[in-house]
């Protein structure tokens, strides 16, 4: 039995702007140029419409275990038959490539968009989650796809709470020598710099690691500079050196009169001497939140077995989670 559509494969952004059909909606065919994917797939019907999309990455893919990893993203699709035709093509042409493990939805990197929101709570979506209709992660397991890993939200309502055990190690990293500072706003780029290079230490035992080149990652922080309150960031150093970060911002989403604040990424240098930092730099954010007459606290997008997750557990709830998936080739 023959397939009800046909399957486009596309390399640049011009090859995809000749299908102006409504599925790409807010996807810039730019983006491709940007991201670099190996090949770009849709699902054409015999009308012309557009019903499904996705993107493959096989040649810079992260490692894991003995695989060869093929990522697959930009995902899209209107409905189920599509979603099912875009994705075996996508498994097939990972396979042919040598990809042993298909896994996504990932945009080529973990420093991009990745991840399904799987379990959506009652809490509105926030600044800078991923976001997806409902449907699309049955898509994915209707299709032979399993789950890899799983992320997590938590939210602090209670900013009044200080952990005395966290209090005490500070007080003990602070004798170190570890002392805490906000971002320089007027030395944005230099601060970002020594963010970037220490990202690229901490994370690389990360699921799916890969690095991410430095125009990009100048290039994220820069779209959101004019949003960023400086109290909000934290950066430790030691002898001048950054030893870790926090990185939190106000969910504007909510509006200007926001009373929440997104913990997006804490990195730590790993080093011994640096134990319970992590710790220490969230009660500290959440001190500075609560001080600038923010109440709520969001613990952003943390895995399962992640040390974010533990230090979360000390003062939030998780309300929503998310699911990286996979599937044997």
């Amino acid at each position: 039995m023959t397939d009800p559509f046909d399957i486009v494969t596309c390399y640049t952004p011009g090859e995809i702007s000749r299908y102006p059909a409504p599925l790409l909606g807010d996807f810039d065919p730019v983006v491709i140029e940007r991201h670099q994917p190996d090949c770009h797939l849709m699902v054409q019907l015999p009308d012309g419409a557009l019903t499904a999309r996705a993107s493959l990455w096989w040649k810079s893919s992260p490692p894991l275990d003995d695989h060869k990893i093929g990522c697959i993203g930009h995902f899209a699709a209107t409905e189920i038959v599509s979603a099912q035709g875009v994705l075996n093509a996508a498994c097939r042409r990972l396979s042919d490539q040598g990809c042993t493990l298909a896994v996504g939805p990932i945009d080529g990197s973990t420093w991009r968009r990745y991840r399904f929101l799987t379990s959506r709570g009652e809490e509105p979506r926030f600044l800078m989650e991923p976001d997806n209709p409902d449907e699309w992660p049955m898509y994915w397991t209707k299709t032979g796809f399993e789950v890899l890993a799983s992320y997590f939200s938590a939210l602090n309502k209670n900013l009044a709470f200080e952990d005395p055990k966290v209090m005490r190690a500070g007080d003990r990293l602070a004798e170190q020598g570890i002392q805490l500072r906000n971002l320089d706003l007027e030395n944005y780029h230099r601060d970002l710099r020594a963010i970037y290079d220490l990202s690229l230490d901490a994370f690389v035992g990360n699921l799916l690691y890969t690095p991410l080149p430095e125009i990009e990652f100048f290039g994220e922080y820069e779209t959101i500079q004019s949003r960023i309150r400086p109290e909000l960031v934290l950066l430790a150093e030691m002898d001048n050196q950054l030893v870790g970060y926090l990185f939190a911002i106000p969910d504007w989403l909510r509006g200007p009169q926001t009373d929440t604040v997104i913990v997006k990424t804490v990195a730590i240098l790993p080093h011994r001497k640096v134990s319970g930092l992590g710790a220490w730099l969230v009660a500290n954010a959440q001190i500075a939140a609560r001080d600038l007459g923010y109440t709520r606290v969001i613990h952003a997008l943390m895995h399962e077995n992640n040390v974010s997750r533990r230090l979360s557990a000390r003062y939030a709830t998780p309300f929503r989670s998310y699911t990286v998936f996979k599937k044997q080739l």
